[in-house]
């Protein structure tokens, strides 16, 4: 597993207004940056995962992308200086509602500043000039981390050549804020959000085995665990120590700022590249979404293409998946047709 870091960004001024004060990302890198800086991918994470999805390994959520990420695989790190950012809000080490408030001395909790895609992705452009980091080869990432990406698109155009966009879309599904709300304040441990540690663990326990369900799980399972009961044990030990991790106040957090998230109206102003990929079997991003997307990048012209992996996996396609459309991303990163 590679080594998370912390990389201080400073005080980061919020896109809804106030100051994010002594900010800080988690992140992992492969590879090395060349001289010039500009060798760079940054990949970008969903919503209920991390920075360490391409690590080796099972996924929990998207998938691994362990199998596109390393040595002569499709994003080679014998090329590439690959930065992988944990989001802010996020509860994986970054500034989020588990922080301390400096201007308090207790955690955020409940009252930490509601933030946007476009404060996420400003954050990790200070941890990349950090880095020496002066120009993106792409920015990659599935489901949220696809959100990440075509931001990055927007916000920065002259940092970043291309977009790989995976299992997402322009704009998020519907998410009920309220009707997650309602659920955390009807667990008698929630106390107004100010709830003591592991006091949630049930009800985030639930919540994660039904998202891990709507994802694809079952698919992912059935070959090494056939019975059901079997399946249904390995899922909710996944789901329990997923909700040991992760905080529901991030929940709320990264949710929020995901229902406010639609560039629609920027696809067709896109100056990066874009691979658009997308699984046959998944219901939150499902394939019918293309031909109205790829219309209006193409309108916009946009160096746009689309990739559809024929996988039964749902959500998790990419990652589980990965053979199947690892040759069209390491041909898109290399500027091949």
């Amino acid at each position: 597993m590679a080594e998370t870091k912390l990389g201080a960004i400073g005080d980061l001024p919020l896109q809804g207004g106030g100051v994010l004060r002594d900010a800080a990302l988690a992140y992992v890198t492969y590879g090395t940056l060349e001289a010039d800086g500009r060798n760079a991918v940054l990949l970008t994470h969903g919503y209920t995962s991390s920075h360490l999805f391409a690590d080796d390994g099972p996924g929990a959520s998207e998938g691994s992308w362990g199998g596109l990420v390393g040595p002569g695989r499709a994003i080679d790190t014998d090329r590439f200086f690959v930065v992988s950012s944990n989001m802010l809000g996020s509860s994986f080490g970054s500034t989020g509602p588990r922080s301390i408030d400096p201007a308090t001395g207790r955690a955020y909790g409940p009252d930490f500043p509601p933030i946007t895609l476009l404060d996420i992705v400003t954050a990790q452009r200070r941890l990349l000039d950090s880095l020496g980091v002066h120009g993106l080869i792409a920015v990659a990432g599935p489901s949220y981390g696809g959100f990440q990406a075509f931001t990055w698109g927007i916000a920065f155009p002259d940092f970043v050549r291309d977009l790989v966009c995976a299992v997402t879309g322009p704009r998020a599904p519907g998410t009920d804020i309220d009707a997650l709300l309602d659920r955390f304040a009807d667990d008698p441990n929630w106390h107004g959000g100010h709830y003591e540690a592991g006091g949630m663990l049930a009800t985030m326990t639930a919540l994660r085995e039904a998202t891990l369900r709507r994802y694809g799980i079952e698919a992912q399972l059935a070959g090494r665990l056939p019975d059901p009961a079997e399946r249904a044990a390995e899922i909710t030990r996944a789901a329990r120590t997923w909700a040991e991790a992760f905080d529901a106040h991030s929940l709320l957090v990264l949710g929020r700022a995901a229902t406010a998230f639609d560039v629609t109206a920027g696809l067709a102003d896109l100056q990066a590249r874009v691979l658009y990929v997308l699984s046959r079997s998944d219901s939150l991003f499902p394939p019918n979404l293309a031909p109205g997307v790829m219309a209006v990048l193409h309108a916009g012209g946009v160096d746009a293409r689309y990739v559809e992996i024929d996988s039964p996996h749902g959500h998790l396609a990419p990652g589980i998946d990965s053979a199947k459309w690892a040759p069209q991303l390491a041909a898109f990163l290399a500027g091949l047709d």
